[in-house]
């Protein structure tokens, strides 16, 4: 029985860690992302660089901006982001959507 509750208590504090995690790994990642789209992603007018705090991009648009890129955007987004893969993407696009 002890055995039990301690394997049900494990779960419930992993399943509440984990989404933790992920976001303070997309928090890390974001950085390379913050000398043109601010430390907060407000943006830089001056280098033409859109705010991403409050975008009306979902994570899914975001992840595939990041993968695929848009050939109307300015480098590095006019192509995909070299070395970044999916579960980074993602991780980026969820701390994307948290900045209030």
């Amino acid at each position: 029985m002890k055995s039990r509750f301690m394997v049900t208590l494990a779960a419930a504090l992993l399943g509440c860690v984990a989404p933790i995690w992920a976001a303070d790994d997309g928090a890390a990642l974001f950085k390379k992302c913050s000398p043109c789209h601010g430390a907060n992603g407000e943006g830089k007018p001056a280098m033409k660089a859109p705010a991403l705090k409050g975008t009306k991009l979902d994570e899914a648009q975001i992840v595939d901006h990041l993968l695929k890129g848009e050939s109307t955007s300015k480098p590095p987004h006019n192509k995909g982001m070299a070395g970044l893969d999916e579960a980074k993407a993602k991780a980026i696009a969820a701390y994307v959507k948290s900045l209030k």
